[in-house]
């Protein structure tokens, strides 16, 4: 969750950490912290916004330094659990992302040998575990302590008898060093590094690393040399930057018509995709937390319409301690970061298994992308808001094309089908495009709807996973609370809780499904409950039942998630806008979930 950054070369530090922090502050917002070698070690930390802190900080020299932006686990957001944590003597910081999972063993230990502890953070005793084994050599006072710790972790730790160096370490939490001339950086994701260099070198897990101004040098836990070239990283400062837009998730809404091409450039005439089904698998699981997993969701019914393949969704979080069957399935993960823990963790545990896996991603390098046997990357660009919105469309878009070579391995789907397919797939862009013309009507409608504290989404057949993503995006960032329900599960308990106080958004787009929703509607209809209808353009009919009418264009039922998901993302923005909600920082969440 939380973010690191770290700098090392000839330039003062700080307007460095803070400027590279502040790209990280999607990944937490709960405490920042610095600390900066130079004649000694300096830190100063601060509860709440990266602002926060740098409304109070002194001027402070030195070439060397760590910053950190919190996402709490152990200890309440507070300025003591702020980090960087130091040690007893003030002369070691460390920065951590991450769990330390034996901690209070740790804890208990250290502080029977005499060391003082200020917070409640796991980090803590990390910090004094460091100190323990320092006897002028960082580098192996971490090797050392580390082979002690259970968990995940990410590391930045500076000393004050040792300017110009840092030591980073990781393990299941995701550490990127940008290489620049006479000068080197560290942080927790790319989007930190972008101002100053698009040179990259990903750390591995249980690797440790050593950053000074002239160089960068790789070893594992027991000391052995490790050597990896720099890769270039396409995405740009621009990506990280609003462009004109008042939040990133807007921005990035707005982006999606693009994102979607880019995922299907090079691959819809040949379907060149990293798929298995000619190796003849006769069932398809996919695997995903979150957003990821409504788009999994949503991909078991692309699977079985076009592919003709039994196919099943599971939350990563639930099937990585679920007993195995005996069955091997193709296991498909999905996860925008590649570094979403459960993801990771189930991604594992089915390999364990002996199924093959197929990693669906947004992040070259990640540790999904690595770890699988095959991955699609997702192509979407830097996706900075909370609330994930170009990355799960474009998921979408790449189960498509892996649907579509699915049915052309198995011999379910005949070229000319597929070729009708592929024209629709070519026509997703357009139709996105024409739902994000209409981003004036729907804030209208966001604004009638502003005061609400409840709201019920429903949906049949793939429109129930998307009307999850719909409740999902207006509980993130409006924090009106909402729930979605398959339209015909009303009766069988949630038609208790409508009033005329409850409005319902009701997908009702034209498919085999039309008609049966109509009459989940007349149910709603009949409770008082108010109803923004998702319709099909052209629908004449829709508008005789419902309150108000969202339109977007009419596709195949297979492939209307896309446009449709995009409208309840506006609705969801615009509602979020008027009501004040701080729409790229949602209370209490982090982009990349990268703990259990």
């Amino acid at each position: 969750m939380c973010g690191i950054v770290g700098y090392t070369g000839q330039r003062k530090a700080l307007p460095i950490l803070l400027d590279s922090l502040k790209r990280l502050e999607y990944r937490g917002y709960d405490s920042a912290g610095v600390a900066i070698v130079g004649s000694e070690l300096k830190v100063v930390k601060d509860k709440g916004f990266i602002a926060n802190l740098e409304a109070q900080l002194p001027a402070i020299e030195g070439t060397t330094g760590l910053a950190h932006t919190r996402w709490a686990t152990h200890g309440a957001p507070s300025k003591v659990n702020a980090h960087p944590h130091v040690d007893c003597s003030g002369r070691l910081a460390i920065a951590h992302n991450g769990i330390i999972e034996n901690f209070m063993e740790i804890r208990e230990r250290m502080e029977k040998e005499g060391h003082v502890f200020a917070s409640q953070t796991d980090t803590e005793s990390l910090v004094h575990l460091v100190e323990s084994y320092y006897d002028g050599n960082l580098e192996t006072a971490v090797r050392s302590a580390l082979r002690e710790v259970r968990g995940s972790f990410a590391i930045a730790a500076v000393h004050a008898d040792e300017p110009g160096r840092i030591v980073g370490a990781r393990n299941e939490s995701p550490l990127v060093i940008g290489v620049g001339p006479d000068e080197n950086f560290l942080a927790s994701d790319v989007p930190a590094l972008l101002k100053h260099t698009d040179k990259v070198l990903y750390i591995l897990d249980k690797e440790i690393v050593v950053l000074t101004a002239s160089g960068v040098a790789i070893s594992d836990l027991e000391g052995r040399t490790v050597s990896r070239e720099p890769e270039r990283i396409t995405w740009t400062l621009e990506d990280a930057e609003k462009g004109g837009f008042e939040h990133f998730m807007l921005k990035e809404i707005f982006e999606q018509p693009a994102a979607i091409h880019e995922t299907l450039l090079g691959r819809i005439a040949n379907l060149d995709v990293n798929g298995f089904f000619a190796e003849g698998f006769t069932s398809v699981k996919l695997v995903a937390c979150g957003t990821s997993y409504h788009a999994a969701l949503v991909g078991k019914y692309i699977l079985e319409e076009i592919a003709q393949i039994p196919a099943s969704a599971e939350l990563a979080s639930e099937y990585r301690y679920a007993h195995g069957p005996s069955e091997r399935p193709l296991v498909i993960l999905l996860s925008q970061s590649g570094e979403t823990a459960d993801t990771l963790g189930a991604m594992r545990e089915a390999k364990r298994r002996g199924c093959k896996t197929l990693g669906i991603c947004n992040v070259v390098g990640s540790s999904l992308a690595r770890e699988v046997d095959k991955t699609i990357y997702t192509r979407a660009g830097l996706e900075i808001g909370v609330a994930a919105t170009k990355t799960f469309v474009t998921q979408l878009v790449a189960l498509y094309l892996i649907a579509l070579r699915g049915g052309l391995d198995r011999g379910t789907l005949g070229y000319e089908e597929a070729d009708g397919l592929k024209d629709q797939l070519r026509s997703l862009p357009r139709a996105v495009q024409a739902v994000l013309n209409r981003s004036e009507e729907i804030e209208r409608l966001a604004e009638k709807y502003r005061d609400a504290k409840d709201m019920f989404y429903i949906g049949r057949h793939v429109n129930y996973p998307v009307a999850m993503e719909g409740a999902l995006k207006l509980k993130e960032i409006s924090y009106v609370h909402a729930e979605a329900y398959a339209a015909g599960e009303l009766k069988h308990g949630p038609l208790a809780l409508l009033t005329p106080a409850t409005p319902v958004v009701a997908i009702a787009v034209r498919d085999h499904t039309y008609e049966k929703m109509r009459s989940n509607i007349g149910e709603v209809v009949a409770r008082g409950s108010p109803v923004l209808a998702i319709a099909s353009e052209g629908d004449r009919e829709i508008v005789k039942f419902v309150d108000d009418v969202l339109a977007v264009p009419e596709l195949p039922g297979i492939f209307n998630p896309a446009p449709v998901t995009v409208a309840m993302q506006l609705f969801a923005y615009h509602l979020a806008r008027t009501r004040q909600c701080p729409i790229d920082k949602p209370r209490n969440l982090a982009k990349s979930v990268t703990v259990e």
